[in-house]
């Protein structure tokens, strides 16, 4: 029968109802639903999530606000499939019903485990994990620093394996929380403060083991990016040989265990006691052959018949003197009786040319003023003039010119 004074609704009335009856049901309150995640849109200005829960034939929309997406361990994508837990509800503007999404887990692998994935992958795609920006560890390192928890195992592990090994080496320690929420502000202000103060020459940092959660620390992106950008070369040393961490692979080496990293930092004293020891011995020997075959050397040579009657040695080297001073005479008379050749030729052709020969065979030779007289126009009437013979000179006046 139809009611002939029907009520009319706005629609805002009729979005308001449908809502206040969906909010109401108990048990919409409270689901849990296995779904695959699509068309996720994470709004950063807000921190709200927004997607679609779908699986091979139905879809809904979905939210999840900032306050409870910024406890997720992971970042969720579309294809993931996910365990949600929330509320069913209905958007008045729109009417459109969906769920509000209060906790978000990944279905067949824990948070943390994605989480922990999630972060490897990015990071090794930026290359914090590249072996060429690895730094070596000191093979002598005077200081090791240690930045763990004061009151766990690990620190008196590490301090009594290294007191062991190498006692040489000072050990600065940095305490800090190895697990809850301030852990990861203390490890990264213990890195800083070695790295500024250069308060060490190799540095271990790490903890025992324990759950992921207990470990969850270790895991920071911050702190990777600390160990990765610190000048001192770092050792992780989180847990037992099968954990493994983020910061595991952005150290410059990873040990298995806290103990497993002392004994990295610093060589074994007692090691290098027997191979200096070794050294030492070979360098004997070495000394010992080398003198040997020197003394056989010199036992070669005392035997040597010179060495015996040296007079032998000097009568031999008497006759070489000799044999080389004849020839040095000979070579030197020789060369003088050649440059006396030698001169006499030239003499010879100088004597040719003296102007005292052509005086000797009876010409003479006239001056004036003690030059030659070449020619006949060269004297006066009355001049004074000096005649040279072979055997004499005269002076004479002109009288007459002919």
């Amino acid at each position: 029968m139809v009611d002939v004074n029907p009520v009319v609704l706005t629609v805002t009335q009729l979005n308001r109802y449908v809502k206040s009856v969906i909010d109401s049901d108990y048990n919409l309150n409270c689901i849990f639903l296995t779904a695959e995640l699509s068309n996720f849109v994470s709004n950063l200005r807000s921190g709200h999530m927004y997607f679609t829960l779908k699986d091979e034939n139905c879809a809904v929309k979905a939210v999840m606000f900032r306050n409870n997406a910024a406890r997720l361990k992971f970042e969720p994508f579309d294809g993931m499939n996910v365990i949600i837990r929330g509320r069913v509800s209905v958007f008045e503007t729109t009417g459109q019903y969906q769920v509000y999404v209060d906790d978000m887990q990944p279905d067949g692998v824990g948070a943390l485990a994605m989480s922990f994935e999630q972060l490897r992958d990015r990071l090794e795609k930026e290359g914090l994990f590249d072996a060429s920006h690895k730094k070596p560890i000191p093979k002598f390192p005077e200081r090791v620093g240690v930045i763990t928890s004061p009151t766990g195992a690990a620190v008196q592990d590490i301090i009594k394996i290294l007191n062991r090994r190498f006692k040489c080496a000072e050990v600065v320690f940095y305490p800090a929380q190895v697990q809850g929420e301030e852990a990861v502000g203390q490890l990264i202000e213990g890195i800083r403060y070695m790295d500024a103060q250069n308060a060490a020459d190799v540095i271990i940092i790490g903890r025992g083991g324990g759950s992921m959660e207990d470990l969850w620390a270790f895991n920071s992106e911050a702190l990777a990016r600390e160990v990765y950008n610190c000048k001192i070369p770092i050792i992780s040393a989180v847990g037992h040989e099968t954990d493994f961490t983020i910061i595991d692979f952005a150290a410059d080496l990873r040990a298995a265990t806290p103990s497993a990293a002392a004994e990295l930092a610093v060589p074994d004293s007692s090691e290098q006691k027997a191979y200096i020891n070794k050294l030492c011995s070979s360098l004997k020997n070495s000394i010992a052959a080398m003198l040997n075959s020197r003394r056989e050397k010199l036992d070669f040579i005392t035997d040597r018949s010179f060495l015996g009657k040296p007079e032998a040695l000097i009568a031999n080297e008497r006759l070489i003197l000799d044999k080389y001073s004849y020839s040095l005479y000979n070579l030197e008379d020789n060369l003088f009786k050649l440059r006396r050749a030698e001169f006499a030729a030239l003499a010879s052709k100088l004597n040719a040319l003296s102007p005292l020969n052509v005086l000797a065979r009876g010409y003479s030779v006239a001056y004036k003023d003690e030059k030659i007289i070449k020619s006949a126009g060269e004297i006066n009437i009355k001049d004074e003039l000096k005649i040279c013979f072979n055997d004499g000179a005269v002076v004479c006046d002109v009288k007459e010119k002919i």
